[in-house]
C-alpha cells in the first residue's frame, strides 16, 4: 500500500507539473510573414516532410505554448502530421482571441480613422522573389526579364473576408481538386478575350491554373460573375502598377527597402494613411538564405466595380497596425 500510495503521489506530481506546461487554447488565424520551420515539436525541432509556411498564408490558430507565447500551434492541411509549431514572429494573428503586438516604436505611423474592418484582401506577388522558392513551376521556368512580371507586380488574388469565408457552394468534388496538383482539373475559367489575354500577362500562375484554384477557394464568394470578378482584380492592379509603388520597386530591383518605404509610397501614391492599410511579407531564397519581399497585402472595404477607385478602397478599410515585415529585398528576375 505505501508502494501505491507513493506511486499515486508520483502521478499526482507528474500531472501537476503538465497542468502547468500545458498549451494555452487561442483561436483565429496566423497569418505567415515570411516562409518558416514548421515542427511537430518545439524543443527537438522535429520536421517531418520538412514543411515550411508559405508568405502570405493563413492557416488556423490552435494554441500557443504558454500564456506569453514563443510559438505558435497552427494547422498546416497537407502536412503529416499538420499540427504544427511556429516561432511567433514568423508573422501576425488576425481575429480570435490573440491580438496583434505592437509595432516598435520606430515603426509606428498615425492611423488614420476608417469606417469598418476589412472587406477584403488585395494580395500582390513580386513575381521574381515567388519563383525562387518554386523553381519548378511552369511560369517560373518561362522567366524572362523582358516579360511583365519582372518589372511589375502580378496577381496573388482578391478575397472575400473574413478570413475562412471559402469554397461558398463549390461541389465537393472541386473542393477535394483545389490543390496545386490537381488545379488542371478544376473548371475552366469562362472569361472574354481581352480579360483572359491580360490576366495570362498579369497573372503568370495561370500557366499553372491559379485562377481556376482563386475562382473556387475565394471567387465563389464574391458574389459576381467570374468576368466580374477577375475584370475588378485587374482594374485594381492596373492602379497599382500606374503608380508610385511599382517606380518604388522597378527603381530598387536587387537592393534593400524597408516596409516603412513601401508604405510611404502608398501613401504618395493613394493619399495620406494608405500606406496603414498595407502589410509587407518577406520569404527566404533557399539557396542564398536572403530574404526577399514576396508579397504585399491590401485591406480593402466598399463596393468594387469597374469604376471603384483603389484610394478610396483603402481609406474605407481599417489600419492593418503592423507593417509585417520590416525589411527585404527586391528580388531580380531569374534564379539568383
Amino acid at each position: 500500500m505505501r508502494v501505491w500510495a507513493l506511486w499515486g503521489s508520483v502521478v499526482l506530481a507528474l500531472v501537476g507539473a503538465g497542468t502547468a506546461n500545458a498549451d494555452v487554447k487561442m483561436s483565429g488565424t496566423f497569418v505567415a510573414d515570411s516562409a518558416c520551420p514548421a515542427t511537430q515539436a518545439i524543443k527537438s525541432g522535429k520536421n517531418p516532410g520538412n514543411i515550411s509556411t508559405e508568405a502570405g498564408q493563413s492557416y488556423q490558430l490552435l494554441a500557443g505554448n504558454k500564456d506569453e507565447p514563443t510559438h505558435y500551434l497552427i494547422q498546416v492541411p497537407g502536412a503529416n502530421p499538420e499540427r504544427r509549431w511556429v516561432k511567433i514572429n514568423c508573422g501576425h494573428v488576425t481575429g480570435g482571441s490573440v491580438s496583434a503586438t505592437p509595432a516598435p516604436a520606430d515603426q509606428a505611423r498615425p492611423s488614420q480613422p476608417a469606417s469598418g474592418k476589412p472587406e477584403y484582401v488585395f494580395a500582390l506577388s513580386w513575381q521574381p522573389a515567388f519563383c525562387e522558392t518554386k523553381a519548378n513551376k511552369p511560369e517560373c521556368k518561362a522567366q524572362n526579364p523582358n516579360e511583365f512580371d519582372a518589372s511589375h507586380f502580378t496577381l496573388h488574388g482578391l478575397w472575400p473576408q473574413p478570413n475562412g469565408n471559402f469554397y461558398c457552394q463549390v461541389p465537393a468534388s472541386d473542393k477535394a481538386n483545389d490543390n496545386p496538383a490537381h488545379w488542371g482539373d478544376l473548371p475552366a475559367v469562362d472569361l472574354d478575350a481581352n480579360t483572359r489575354a491580360e490576366l495570362d500577362q498579369v497573372m503568370p500562375g495561370t500557366a499553372s491554373k491559379l485562377e481556376r484554384h482563386e475562382w473556387i477557394k475565394h471567387g465563389t464568394c464574391y458574389g459576381k460573375s467570374q468576368q466580374e470578378y477577375f475584370s475588378d482584380a485587374l482594374n485594381l492592379m492596373r492602379a497599382v502598377n500606374a503608380s508610385p509603388v511599382r517606380d518604388l520597386f522597378t527603381k530598387n530591383i536587387g537592393k534593400q527597402l524597408t516596409s516603412d518605404q513601401i508604405r510611404d509610397a502608398f501613401d504618395q501614391a493613394f493619399g495620406g494613411g494608405a500606406g496603414d492599410r498595407v502589410r509587407v511579407s518577406c520569404l527566404v531564397d533557399p539557396s542564398s538564405g536572403r530574404r526577399l519581399i514576396g508579397e504585399l497585402t491590401l485591406g480593402l472595404s466598399g463596393p468594387i466595380g469597374p469604376d471603384s477607385k483603389l484610394a478610396d478602397l483603402l481609406m474605407a478599410s481599417t489600419p492593418t497596425g503592423k507593417a509585417g515585415c520590416p525589411k527585404g529585398t527586391v528580388d531580380a528576375i531569374g534564379f539568383q
